[in-house]
Parts: structure tokens; C-alpha cells; sequence
């Protein structure tokens, strides 16, 4: 196993394939079916500087295996959605419409907005049949981005059903690079994800519940199972999201295939990094560069995770192509800072129901931490799991950060982009570069979505003391569980929410 250390860096011994609950996939035996590309949400109008757009939250079913179709959730669609363009500097106007039975909220995972209500948090409820509306301007790199559920403690349990859309940010920099960018041809979104499908094709999310992560045993790939893709290019560009709950998408190609990493969460990286394997834990974005002109027409590539076919790329005939990556991609300067920067502690503990930041679950009134707006801090991220324990994703909303060591030393080749995500190997401290360029409040959170619900989760308040400190609306579990218990037409002893069990397990309110 040492050769899968080098191959994908994190510590092996943490994979999640050694869970005790592991659910590992198998190739369903629906017919293989062509990639679903998701459409690109048509603006309601557009100029030069504003662009305005409508999403919808709304319910339908879908045609995922043979037989009965699954009911789900999506935005614009019936699963999944339908994915959105940003373009750096131009203003967004958002219509957010709840076309779903029940309250969720849009979080703009990656997007450098505003908290608590743009960004979209547990804070931002829309109610059924209610319409909002959001402002932000991105300024910001070209990145690969989503949009998810985010009302905690259902988070898990909306993902799971559908609500989630890849968002792409562009900008002039990256227009000029020789790389692909032909959306649906040589330009392809890829969510990876993977579900249970029990009786009649349906999801059961409550039958699946596990507080250290939910996973199915079939990979679903933008919605398709068993897909694969016409390739009519010699090189085609793969957005890489990792959309599930739990699993982490440890990925290769047939014969060894190298490809070049050009982008992470939140950036390009500063040079293309090569490689012929890459793990993505839970909500991490990766661009990468596939070359496939050793290949012919009939010719098969396949994508893999470990050993389990997720994609096949059936080689057409293509023209060749005599373009060449940048050798340098973008400049990332690290900003000078004091050696005496301010260092916050963040202490990711603990699996199954007894997850918690510092110490704590997650309370929604509760702030757990204050920075200044425009400032800088060293925050050293922590997974106090004992070896082998497992990865965990640490996500911070509304910013974007650099990693700039590893338990001291360097970060992963791959990582010297700008990120929102980070995995923890257990026992090690991750510190990165942590500034906010918005005030409000935001949550820091392990992306395991079942254990941001089960309470590793926390909240930081961005403050500006040039001006006076503003008071915020936040939600309160009282108001949620009330409101979900009238939507969903039960009495408020009989509901369910995914991290219920944790808090009560621990023997805390939520």
C-alpha cells in the first residue's frame, strides 16, 4: 500500500474504504448510458455589468435506472441541477425560489459573499412556496464552485435528495489560457456521488442513516449511472466535485493514464501539477487535463475509483492538438504577514455521534469565534482522531484560504491554490492563511455533511470596528423543527432529523 501514499498523498490508513461501516460500490447492472452534462441555467436578462438569474428548489423524478423513476430534488431540475455562470465583476441578482414541501436554503459553497444570509447557511430559510431575493459580485478567481442545501441539521438529508449544482466563476485571466473551456465538449462537469436504491428505485434516506456518513453502493455520476462519454477531442478538461456525503473519490485511469491537476477548490494552481492519481475528500473541487493522443478511434479509457469503474471515454476521431499547458498558470502570491500573526486553534474530534468543534456541538445562537474584517489570521486545523481514525474535510464558508503547512511541512503539491476545503488526516494540524473580506457570520464545519449535522460545526462572527456592530436575525432550532413538523404535517414528538440522535446520544440539546 505504500505505492497509494505516494499516489494519492493522504494517510492510507485513513481511507474510508477501512471504516467499520464502509458501504463499498458495485457496478449496477442498469445499461451504460451516456454522461448527463447538466444545462447551463439560461439568465433571465443579462448587460455588461449585472446578470440576473432564477433558482428554483424544486421536486420531480428522474429516469436514473430502468423501471420506476426516482423522485428527487433539484435546482431548475429534477435531480441535481442545472449549472450557473458567474463572471468576476459583474453583479449577480438572484431570484431564490422554494418549490419543494419543506423549508431549505441556498449555500453558495466557495463563493466569497457575504454571511449569514447570501451565503446561504442554516440562517437564510425559505419557506415553501416563498420567493427571496440575493445581490452578490464575485471578485474573485476563475474556479469551480456549487450550490447545496444548506439547512443544518437536514443538510445530509437535502444533499442526499438532490440539492446540489455544480457553479462555475470566470474571469479574463483564465479566458486567455490555452486550455479547454468548450462546455459539454471538451469542458466537462463531473459530480460524483453515490446513492442506495431501495424498493421501486427510490432513495430512503432514514433507512441509510449512518451519523458517520451516509453512502450508497452505486456511484452516480451527474445523475448517471454506468455512464460513459464520446470523446471527440485529443484533450478534454474534468471539473471534479466531490458532492457526497461521506465517500472520498480516490481516482486513476486505465493504463496508468497521467493528466495534469491545473485547479483546485478555489483557483488554478500556480503550475500544472502531474499525476495518475487523485483523492478528493468530501466537497474538495479538482480541474484536471486528460491527453488522449495515444489513443485511437474505438479505443476505451476508464475512469476509476480504487478499483470500481465511475466513467468510460469512448475515443472518435479527433484533430490533433499541438497546444501545451502553461508551465504557469497564475500568480498566487502569499501576502506578507507578521510572524506574530494571531493563531486560532480549531479541534476537529471525535466519530459517530460524539463529533464536535472545541469541545462543543453546534449551537445555531451560539458564536464561537470573532476576527476582523481584512485581517489575516494563522488558523491550525486539527483531527485529534488517534491513528488510523479517519479524514476529515474542514470547510469554512464565505472565504478562501491558503494552506501553507502540513503537521510543519509543506503542503500536497497539489494544494498551493487557493481552497475552502481542506482533509485532516487523523493526529495531524493543517495551518492555513485565513482572511474575510466581508463582515457577517459564518460557519466552519467538517464537510462529512452527517457530521456537520451531528454538531462539528461552529460559527465565527467577521466584524468591522469602523463601524457599528450589526445585529443578525439567526435561526433558532425551536423555529426549524416547528416549521418542518408543519410541513411535513407530523406532530413535533414524531420528527426526524439527520443529527438528532447525535445530540441526544451526547446528552445535548440541539
Amino acid at each position: 500500500m505504500e505505492q497509494s501514499n505516494k499516489k494519492y498523498f493522504f494517510d492510507e490508513p485513513a481511507f474510508d474504504l477501512h471504516d467499520g461501516g464502509y458501504v463499498p460500490l458495485i457496478v449496477n447492472n442498469a445499461p451504460e448510458m451516456p454522461l448527463n452534462i447538466p444545462p447551463i441555467l439560461k439568465a433571465d436578462r443579462e448587460s455588461k455589468n449585472d446578470i440576473y438569474y432564477t433558482v428554483t428548489a424544486k421536486s420531480g423524478k428522474s429516469q436514473i435506472l430502468p423501471g420506476e423513476k426516482t423522485q428527487a430534488w433539484g435546482y431548475n431540475a429534477n435531480f441535481l441541477g442545472k449549472t450557473i455562470i458567474f463572471h468576476r465583476g459583474q453583479k449577480n441578482h438572484i431570484t431564490l425560489k422554494n418549490d419543494l414541501p419543506e423549508l431549505t436554503t441556498f449555500h453558495w459553497h466557495g463563493a466569497d459573499v457575504s454571511g449569514p444570509y447570501v451565503d446561504g447557511g442554516c440562517h437564510a430559510p425559505v419557506y415553501p412556496g416563498e420567493i427571496k431575493h440575493i445581490n452578490f459580485t464575485l471578485n474573485q478567481p476563475a474556479a469551480t464552485l456549487w450550490l447545496h442545501a444548506h439547512p443544518c441539521p437536514s443538510t445530509a438529508e437535502q444533499v442526499w435528495q438532490g440539492l446540489a449544482t455544480m457553479v462555475i466563476v470566470q474571469d479574463e485571466h483564465e479566458s486567455q489560457l490555452s486550455i479547454p473551456r468548450n462546455y459539454g465538449v471538451d469542458d466537462i462537469p463531473i459530480i460524483l456521488q453515490d446513492r442506495h436504491f431501495h424498493k421501486d428505485n427510490q432513495f430512503d434516506y432514514r433507512a441509510d442513516y449512518d451519523p458517520d456518513g451516509v453512502a450508497g453502493p452505486t456511484a452516480v455520476i451527474n445523475g448517471t449511472v454506468n455512464p460513459y462519454f464520446d470523446v471527440t477531442t485529443q484533450k478534454i478538461r474534468l471539473r471534479f466535485l466531490n458532492g457526497a456525503n461521506r465517500r472520498e473519490w480516490r481516482l486513476h485511469f486505465s493504463d496508468d493514464l497521467p493528466f495534469d491537476q491545473i485547479a483546485g477548490d478555489c483557483s488554478l494552481l500556480p503550475k500544472p501539477i502531474k499525476l495518475t492519481g487523485l483523492m478528493l475528500s468530501c466537497a474538495e473541487r479538482a480541474e484536471v487535463i486528460i491527453d488522449f493522443s495515444q489513443y485511437h478511434e474505438g479505443d476505451e479509457v476508464t475512469l476509476y475509483t480504487d478499483q470500481v469503474p465511475l466513467l468510460k471515454f469512448r475515443i472518435h476521431n479527433f484533430a490533433k492538438d499541438t497546444t501545451k499547458i502553461p508551465d504557469h498558470l497564475i500568480n498566487l502570491k502569499k501576502p506578507s504577514v507578521e510572524p506574530s500573526l494571531p493563531i486560532r486553534h480549531v479541534v476537529m474530534q471525535g466519530m459517530d455521534e460524539s463529533v464536535a468543534i472545541d469541545d462543543k456541538k453546534f449551537a445555531m445562537e451560539r458564536i464561537d469565534a470573532e476576527q476582523i474584517v481584512g485581517e489575516y489570521q494563522y488558523w491550525d486545523v486539527t483531527n485529534s482522531n488517534e491513528k488510523p481514525g479517519m479524514v476529515h474535510p474542514f470547510h469554512i464558508h464565505g472565504t478562501r484560504f491558503l494552506v501553507l503547512t502540513r503537521n510543519g511541512k509543506d503542503p500536497y503539491p497539489n494544494e498551493n491554490g487557493f481552497k475552502d476545503t481542506i482533509g485532516v488526516n487523523p493526529g495531524e494540524t493543517v495551518r492555513i492563511l485565513v482572511k474575510f473580506d466581508l463582515p457577517g457570520i459564518y460557519m466552519y464545519h467538517c464537510h462529512i455533511l452527517e457530521h456537520e449535522d451531528g454538531g462539528m460545526m461552529a460559527q465565527i462572527e467577521i466584524v468591522d470596528p469602523k463601524k457599528p456592530h450589526q445585529k443578525y436575525q439567526l435561526m433558532d432550532m425551536n423555529t426549524l423543527m416547528n416549521a418542518l413538523a408543519e410541513e411535513r404535517g407530523i406532530e413535533l414528538s414524531n420528527l426526524w432529523m439527520a443529527g438528532m440522535e447525535s445530540y441526544e446520544k451526547m446528552g445535548m440539546k440541539m
